[in-house]
């Protein structure tokens, strides 16, 4: 949870610039390996917005990128989004008039 002050978007931007500094990584490290420019790296990490495509570039470089899938869960991961699925009706088969009921133990 963010901290009380904090937004979102501070407080993704804290947690990715210490795991970059704890990793250890420099930022044009960081720009090398991931290839946002270090300038827009600098930025981020000073406040300011990046684009989602470059974001999730960082999270790659950083081996974070799984870590992004859980914001948004998949759907199909819930039992129930297999139980509100149409239902594909089966064709009937017709039995004869010949065959008729018997219990396992008649002949």
């Amino acid at each position: 949870m963010a901290k009380l002050g904090f937004s979102i978007q501070d407080e993704l931007r804290e947690r990715m610039k210490l795991y970059r500094i704890y990793s250890p990584m420099t930022q044009k490290e960081l720009a090398e390996k991931s290839g946002v420019s270090e300038r827009s790296i600098s930025r981020f990490e000073n406040g300011e917005d990046i684009s989602l495509s470059n974001f999730a570039k960082l999270l790659r470089s950083l081996g974070l990128e799984n870590n992004l899938l859980l914001l948004v869960p998949d759907q199909k991961d819930r039992p129930s989004f297999y139980l509100e699925q149409p239902k594909v009706r089966a064709r009937s088969r017709k039995k004869s008039a010949k065959q008729t009921f018997k219990w396992g133990d008649e002949k």
